[in-house]
């Protein structure tokens, strides 16, 4: 039985840290392990415009504990006002490395987003051009769709339609959680890549559901069937390399979450590594991790992957159950199983 693992050291390619001292608090619980991490833009108000995300950039690496060893790789918010000429200058300038959709309504923090995709279309056309890589929530926010067919709607109505008019653009649907969602990437030719995060690996509605509601199981894209989460571990144990890990880890204060309508996230930067080479070693695939969360990732975003390593270590880890912020505690996800790995 293999008692110790070291890997190339992993990137999180989708990692929400908010602002201000939520930004302090969660910050070095992400760059203990990870490298880099794809920041999401969806702060109030959102990360727009180059000059946003430089200032964005520098309130994060101002956060990071002495000596950590970190890079944010910022994003912009797409709006229907995005202006194509500022997004190329601040990618040829190397500060962002992706913009992100959110059709409007679908998240948190989402009200600017598309509502009408026609009107990003010059914004997109750039991207293709210059290689930047278009980062999807894969929702769409008709009210008379239900939230657990949202996902497979959108391939349909959005992202199809999207990637036949703009056939050069890469894109990453972020945050799967069907097998749809899986079975589309696998059937594209190049161009296309997804996201799986940690949770999403080990949940299933049953848990937010069954037995009374769990509110810090909450998450949007909301956990799907036991059949979907299955899906989601084949695509992510396969090793193809169109699967990598993006987190979602989303930090919200136990008070916005306990509310009759509570914000949706999970906090899974500080177990994340434990958690998923325990759902490998489940699947027989512990050979497969260091592809997933380390090289996949960099290879689709033209990145080399990490010098530096990490080493996971069979012993039981210790995990709080929720951190302290000046906010207010936020709780740590709660995988429901035993862990038997310690990075």
């Amino acid at each position: 039985m293999t008692q110790t693992l070291t890997i190339r050291r992993p990137d999180d390619w989708h990692l929400h840290l908010r602002d201000g001292d939520m930004l302090r608090s969660v910050l070095p619980h992400t760059a203990t392990h990870f490298a880099r991490a794809i920041i999401m833009p969806n702060l109030v108000p959102p990360v727009v415009t180059g000059a946003q995300a430089a200032a964005y950039r520098d309130r994060i690496l101002a956060a990071l504990p002495e000596g950590a060893d970190f890079t944010p790789l910022m994003t912009l918010y797409l709006t229907e006002d995005t202006d194509p000429a500022d997004v190329a200058a601040a990618h040829a300038s190397g500060l962002i490395h992706a913009v992100k959709l959110y059709p409007a309504g679908a998240t948190t923090n989402s009200a600017s987003g598309v509502a009408d995709f026609a009107r990003v279309a010059p914004v997109l056309d750039k991207m293709a051009e210059i290689g930047l890589p278009l980062c999807t929530h894969g929702e769409v926010t008709d009210a008379t769709v239900d939230i657990f067919d949202r996902e497979a709607v959108f391939i349909d109505r959005v992202l199809d339609p999207i990637r036949k008019a703009h056939p050069a653009l890469r894109v990453i649907m972020e945050h799967i959680t069907t097998a749809e969602a899986a079975a589309y990437v696998q059937s594209a030719p190049e161009g296309l890549a997804a996201t799986i995060t940690t949770h999403h690996l080990v949940i299933n509605r049953n848990h937010i559901l069954a037995g009374g509601i769990k509110p810090h199981y909450y998450c949007l894209p909301v956990a799907k069937r036991e059949t979907h989460r299955l899906a989601l571990r084949a695509a992510a144990t396969s090793g193809d390399a169109r699967f990598f890990l993006g987190t979602d880890s989303a930090p919200h204060t136990d008070a916005n979450k306990l509310l009759p309508c509570g914000c949706a996230g999970c906090f899974t930067a500080p177990n994340t590594m434990s958690i998923l080479a325990e759902v490998f070693e489940q699947d027989g695939a512990l050979d497969k991790l260091e592809g997933f969360t380390s090289l996949n990732g960099p290879a689709f975003y033209g990145l080399p992957a990490n010098e530096g390593t990490l080493t996971l270590v069979r012993e039981t880890p210790e995990f709080p159950t929720h951190i302290d912020t000046p906010d207010g505690p936020v709780t740590v996800f709660d995988p429901a199983m035993p862990l038997h790995w310690t990075a």
